[in-house]
């Protein structure tokens, strides 16, 4: 799969994508990451990619121009996708990484900064914008860092037992049970017995119980869609 980061500053990735399982899994070309930065493709003399708003206000506009030209110059390959990563975007979630994973040759992650970028990159650049949720950041390169994360482990060959992937946090709509591992007992806190008990059906009943119950104490925004969607079955 190949993903490319639109972005201003490139060497904000370095150490996050030779790191750990993401590391390895460029250095297997299970994906590949490029990055193209607009500065590169101003015309002007001072490579300006920002300008006042028109209108007036507070905060500076990215240019149409460089962000045109710079995802211009990318090879597109059959199934793509063109993402901007803005707080007014669709709020990041399993089902998305889980499609782009399965169905995308190639991912386009786009940026902002600033006031965020000209409307015309947005109404006929962009195919998708994408939030990580209701809070403003710097930058855009930290959301489009999470969205590489979150896809490239999906990916055939990142993750040692795929079959882990099914057992997460969202995956069935729910979140994750508690998991424990040795010693069995730490500071006086002892791992629920029937972990040790060696019967896989009562570990089995237990954790969806743990699941349900943490969801609907937790997430009961999820808990109730939870309920909605085992009620159309």
């Amino acid at each position: 799969m190949r993903l490319d980061i639109v972005t201003l500053f490139p060497d904000f990735f370095s150490s996050a994508l030779t790191s750990g399982l993401l590391g390895k899994a460029l250095a297997r070309n299970i994906a590949q990451v490029y990055f193209t930065n607009p500065r590169d493709f101003t015309t002007d003399k001072h490579h300006q990619v920002d300008d006042e708003p028109y209108g007036g206000g507070v905060g500076m506009v990215l240019k149409p121009e460089p962000i045109f030209a710079a995802i211009a110059s990318l090879p597109r390959l059959p199934a793509q996708e063109i993402i901007y990563v803005t707080p007014q975007g669709e709020p990041l979630n399993q089902r998305h990484l889980w499609h782009w994973a399965e169905n995308l040759e190639q991912l386009v992650i786009l940026c902002g900064h600033y006031e965020g970028v000209d409307e015309r990159v947005v109404d006929h650049l962009v195919t998708k914008e994408i939030s990580l949720g209701d809070f403003i950041l710097t930058c855009g390169e930290i959301p489009a860092l999470a969205i590489l994360n979150g896809v490239i482990r999906l990916l055939p060959g990142t993750v040692g037992k795929p079959e882990s992937l099914r057992q997460e946090s969202f995956e069935t709509g729910l979140l994750d049970y508690p998991h424990y591992t040795r010693p069995p007992e730490f500071q006086g806190w002892t791992v629920p017995d029937v972990l040790r008990s060696g019967h896989h059906g009562d570990i089995a009943r237990w954790r969806k119980e743990q699941q349900l119950q943490r969801t609907r104490d937790r997430r009961p925004d999820l808990y109730a869609r939870w309920l909605a969607e085992q009620s159309e079955y």
